[in-house]
């Protein structure tokens, strides 16, 4: 029987899970990457191999929207940082997307989306209009929120007689995370209390947004209807002078924060999923160390921890590549965790 051709896929910015998704696309032979958009000047031009450090791809970087519109792909792993937060002069996440879905190109999404259901009607018309205009498909896979905070809760669920609470808790390290845009112009550390008060208010927004999403596709998976997703968030100060891959943490400025995201029901929690987000987790003694645990509080209760790890950000690169097989085999339109086969690492295993 004869195998399945290549997808052809493009790759849509080149930050952290970008970088590793482009790898990915490249080494393996169930792909062909055909484009890469990137945003930053000096990469374009460049081939899309040395780009990450393999040997030349064949396929060079650009910063053109509308060379990227007119190719032809099968799908697009679109991983820019979200203009919710990183608005600049782009164009919505939204709006690119859905000119992306109207090209006739599949989109698998890091940005959010992975329940559209909970910005109204009017986003999901929008989007649905787009996929039928291409006959195409959606799929958000999220970076954080996204499988732990969704997808294995729910698997979770399945050995339940009676659930009462669901709790996720995800801590997670930035020691070694070079990115300042990420780790102090969005998480907000290094900067003093003052200025992080003011700084924080655009990601408030963002977290809300992402969150409440995971939040109430579960709920939804499991028939409950939230009255409203509740939000709060407090940080830690440094007690001494330290240095991460972004930079200098001050004694005194920010190096830790904690949000908290729950469900509610009539007054009462259905899920609440809690994140902490450490500058050096070595030095920042307060909240749990990394890594993640799931909580099913009911019949039977049920704990589930995931101690370490290793690189987050490629495991959300590889979420995403995982799941373009499924969603270009899909009908067309907005389809989420529950509309696509469970994604597996296939493809991926290396015995040699």
């Amino acid at each position: 029987m004869p195998s399945s051709p290549p997808l052809r896929v493009i790759q849509w910015a080149t930050g952290a899970v970008g970088r590793s998704s482009l790898r990915a696309l490249i080494t393996r032979p169930d792909f062909d990457l055909v484009g890469v958009l990137v945003y930053d000047p000096d990469k374009v031009g460049k081939d899309a191999g040395t780009l990450v450090g393999l040997t030349e791809a064949g396929v060079t970087c650009t910063d053109d929207v509308d060379e990227i519109l007119a190719l032809d792909a099968d799908c697009v792993l679109h991983m820019p940082l979200p203009t919710l937060y990183f608005g600049g002069d782009r164009p919505s996440d939204i709006e690119m997307i859905c000119a992306l879905l109207a090209s006739g190109k599949n989109v698998v999404t890091t940005t959010g989306f992975v329940y559209p259901q909970c910005y109204g009607p009017g986003v999901v018309e929008r989007l649905e209009s787009a996929c039928q205009a291409g006959n195409s498909s959606l799929h958000g896979t999220g970076i954080n929120p996204g499988f732990m905070s969704d997808i294995l809760p729910l698997a979770l669920t399945g050995l339940s007689n009676r659930i009462d609470h669901i709790y996720v808790r995800e801590s997670s390290d930035f020691q070694g995370h070079p990115s300042r845009r990420i780790v102090v112009d969005l998480f907000g550390f290094t900067l003093s209390a003052k200025d992080y008060a003011g700084a924080v208010r655009p990601f408030r927004a963002f977290q809300r947004a992402l969150f409440a999403e995971s939040v109430q596709f579960v709920a939804g998976a499991l028939g409950v209807t939230l009255d409203q997703v509740e939000e709060s968030d407090e940080f830690e100060l440094a007690s001494e002078e330290f240095e991460i891959a972004a930079g200098l943490v001050s004694a005194g400025t920010v190096c830790a924060s904690r949000w908290t995201f729950t469900g509610l029901v009539r007054g009462r929690p259905f899920m609440t999923v809690e994140c902490v987000y450490k500058a050096d987790a070595a030095k920042v003694h307060r909240w749990p160390d990394p890594g993640f645990t799931i909580h099913i509080e009911g019949v039977p209760q049920m704990t589930l921890t995931v101690d370490e790890m290793s690189h987050g950000l490629a495991g959300a690169a590889a979420h995403a590549v995982n799941s373009v097989a499924a969603l270009c085999a899909a009908p067309p339109g907005i389809r989420t965790l529950l509309d696509l086969p469970l994604a597996t690492g296939r493809g991926t295993v290396r015995l040699a």
